[in-house]
């Protein structure tokens, strides 16, 4: 059985020190230490991806705490049920969680749990927060780009026999904006 370890910073001012020493403590061998050297804040993490790659059936995937993993628990449960799949357990070392035990199992269990609610509360909240807005008299989606003024223009303009391009650059808008205000009208002269 090997252990395989991640480590990851927050942001780009912080060390991995910390947590490589707690790991070679552990007896990892440094060849199994896979660092994250910049900030996780999207998913582009080839690090973990390359350990992800590199763990096998029977090993332990070692890590300091869970947000060094995942930024969510989502996250976190797509990354544990990719570790079940291929037989590998997940050791959390300042959380005192490991899936090759029973407890260690039950606790992610629980996370599974508290994940699913969460997304659940968040998705209802996101609901009333729309439907209060609506009522408020927000207007969702992307802000008309030619008013009625703006569109009788256009088809003036047009009408007058201007190309596209020189209505674009009239009024200020892209072409597909035009051909819109004009009802997808494009047997005109001069396209663009």
């Amino acid at each position: 059985m090997t252990h395989v370890a991640y480590i990851r910073v927050s942001s780009v001012g912080q060390s991995l020190e910390v947590q490589r020493d707690k790991m070679v403590a552990l007896g990892i061998q440094p060849d199994h230490i896979f660092e994250e050297k910049r900030s996780g804040v999207d998913s582009n993490r080839p690090a973990l991806k390359d350990a992800l790659r590199f763990v096998r059936k029977g090993d332990t995937f070692v890590i300091t705490k869970i947000d060094r993993l995942a930024r969510s628990a989502t996250d976190l449960l797509s990354i544990v049920k990719e570790l079940q799949d291929k037989g590998v357990a997940l050791m959390v070392l300042d959380q005192s969680i490991d899936t090759s035990t029973p407890a260690g199992r039950a606790m992610l269990q629980m996370l599974a749990v508290f994940a699913e609610f969460e997304t659940a509360i968040r998705a209802e909240r996101q609901m009333d927060g729309i439907a209060k807005a609506k009522e408020n008299g927000t207007k969702f989606g992307r802000k008309a780009q030619a008013t009625a003024d703006v569109v009788a223009d256009i088809r003036r303009m047009r009408a007058d026999g201007l190309m596209i391009r020189e209505i674009m650059a009239k009024v200020g808008l892209s072409k597909a904006s035009v051909y819109r205000a004009l009802g997808g009208d494009s047997d005109a002269p001069g396209e663009a």
